[in-house]
């Protein structure tokens, strides 16, 4: 610093301590607001009005001085003056840090009067979450613990929301005592301070469990026809599956048989049912938390199965039935005779045909 810059800094100094007689021509300040708010990255000018010429004038922050007139002192390049004269003497702040918050003082001297008009700078720093939960995997009956932290000026406020039961929780910590499989979600935290919207991340909450088989159902099958059995299983994670005869032999595709497995359920495909294939089968699904397995049947379907030899031998006596005079008067004729046998018996054939 050079000399004259000194003793221009201590004359105003002592300029500002000194209480000199009061004086009507001394210049007027005008009433800077007591606080003035701005959030962190802007820039705010800091204004000071006078309606009279002065012989000094100053702003500080704090005890240190920024400029007296037009010499700076700061050191920081974000500070600048923008107005000096006789009406205004104004300074700005660039890219607002919360360093740079505090109380900022307008000093003047007209006619060794000083004058001094004070301002306290607010910043706010709009809420910000910089820390959360990942998302994490736990066994059913596990205890869960979250946490969010967040930031901003003034203090947030930090809430989780649970979708799945619109609830809501205040704090930077959330809890699950024994988790159950049906509170596996996402769970949204919420930090807000009023500065700007609010900042919100989630974590994904994945609860496992061993397979419950929820899907069993015997099945009726005809010979030659197809035929489905179904197995469905309910786990975290993903259950894989195999199938089972009565003798406990694991079932193998083959070009009767396939096995179709997918995500939460497996099939039997029977493309051509043969007597063999009737008889019991279990299901086993299991993960790394555990099995269940259920039995199902696959039976033969009630009615009567015929070859085609005597398919065609049927559709004979069915046209027998159905021909030219085979109904008279109600009664069914059979090679010419009419009786109620003869109904019985073509009604039995309409039925195996329909098979």
């Amino acid at each position: 610093m050079s000399c004259a810059m000194l003793r221009h800094a201590l004359a105003l100094l002592l300029a500002l301590l000194w209480k000199g007689p009061s004086s009507a021509q001394a210049a007027e300040f005008g009433h800077l607001p007591d606080n003035i708010t701005v959030l962190e990255g802007e820039s705010v000018v800091l204004r000071c009005k006078i309606d009279e010429e002065v012989t000094h004038k100053a702003w500080l922050n704090r005890s240190n001085i920024l400029f007296t007139g037009t010499d700076k002192w700061s050191l920081d390049s974000r500070v600048s003056l923008v107005n000096n004269n006789n009406s205004d003497f104004s300074i700005k702040i660039e890219q607002v840090m919360v360093a740079d918050e505090g109380p900022y003082t307008c000093s003047f001297q007209a006619r060794n009067q000083p004058r001094t008009a004070h301002v306290y700078l607010i910043v706010q720093v709009p809420a910000r979450i910089v820390n959360i939960s990942q998302d994490t995997s736990v066994n059913e009956g596990d205890d869960v613990n979250l946490f969010c932290l967040a930031v901003g000026r003034p203090e947030p406020t930090i809430t989780w929301k649970d979708f799945k039961y619109d609830l809501m929780n205040e704090g930077e910590f959330l809890e699950i005592t024994e988790i159950k499989r049906h509170q596996a979600e996402e769970f949204e935290c919420i930090t807000n301070n009023g500065v700007a919207p609010p900042d919100t991340r989630r974590v994904k909450v994945t609860v496992n469990y061993p397979p419950v088989i929820t899907e069993v159902k015997n099945m009726p099958a005809q010979l030659g026809k197809t035929a489905i059995l179904r197995c469905e299983a309910m786990a975290v994670p993903t259950a894989s599956f195999e199938w089972y005869r009565d003798d406990r032999m694991p079932v193998e595709s083959d070009n009767t048989l396939k096995i179709k497995n997918e995500k939460t359920r497996s099939l039997l495909l029977f493309t051509n049912v043969t007597e063999k294939h009737f008889g019991n089968y279990t299901c086993f699904a299991s993960n790394r938390l555990g099995a269940s397995n259920a039995s199902m049947l696959l039976f033969r379907k009630a009615g009567c199965d015929v070859t085609g030899r005597e398919r065609g031998q049927l559709l004979n006596l069915y046209r027998m039935c159905t021909g030219p005079g085979a109904v008279y008067g109600g009664a069914v004729s059979l090679n010419g005779r009419l009786s109620g046998v003869g109904l019985w018996f073509c009604l039995s054939i309409s039925v195996l045909m329909k098979v």
